[in-house]
């Protein structure tokens, strides 16, 4: 785990980095009842699609940075060269990236739900469907920044590869959330995030470390 020590220590010097999409997703919130209006029926239909959406948003944000400083200072290189397995050492980089961009996200959501006036049941689904749907956004950012590594505009096109694929989770989250508002089971939408947890854990390391080892010939 030295690596995402690394990472964490980093991220408390310069806090800017993991600060500015947790303040998007702050301020995306404060923001839309302004540009929709404060009546609490309309508020607490659309706040599953709201969180979700401004969730997704904000973890983009900091995607295009995850191994771009490592190409600038020679540790990608480094990585590339050195004994400890390189899908390994993804899995640790992508775990610190949802630590510092994803799991914020997480614990504000009980906050926003109830801000949007959720009630009990919905709050936790929405709890649960970004505990499950974050980490898929991140490994499936971790994927695309690599592919996108050392070209130009490279944070516009890990946007454009990363939202396509990240529309199924946002898709069942908010339908969790909205299953759980209308007073349903919420069961099916969170299994079918955890399935693609699964399958995004199992296969997004590995072509991880292939595209960067593709990027780095």
């Amino acid at each position: 785990m030295n690596l995402l020590s690394r990472d964490l220590r980093a991220a408390a010097r310069h806090r800017i980095g993991w600060l500015l999409p947790l303040a998007f997703f702050v301020a995306a919130l404060s923001l839309f009842p302004l540009g929709i209006g404060a009546e609490p029926a309309l508020l607490r239909r659309v706040a599953p699609g709201v969180v979700w959406a401004s969730a997704l948003l904000a973890m983009l944000l900091a995607l295009h940075g995850m191994f771009s400083a490592d190409l600038a200072d020679g540790s990608l290189e480094q990585m590339l060269l050195g004994q400890r397995s390189l899908t390994a050492l993804v899995a640790e980089r992508i775990l610190g990236q949802w630590l510092l961009g994803g799991a914020p996200l997480v614990l504000l959501a009980p906050l926003a739900g109830l801000a949007f006036g959720l009630p009990g049941p919905a709050v936790l689904a929405l709890l649960a469907s970004l505990l499950l749907g974050t980490p898929v956004t991140a490994l499936l950012g971790g994927l695309g920044a690599a592919l996108a590594l050392g070209l130009r505009h490279g944070s516009a096109l890990v946007f454009l590869l990363v939202l396509p694929l990240a529309m199924p989770t946002l898709v069942f989250g908010s339908g969790a959330v909205l299953a759980a508002l209308n007073g349903e089971p919420a069961q099916a939408g969170l299994s079918l995030q955890a399935a693609l947890l699964i399958l995004t854990a199992l296969l997004a390391p590995p072509l991880t470390a292939a595209a960067l080892r593709i990027a780095m010939e």
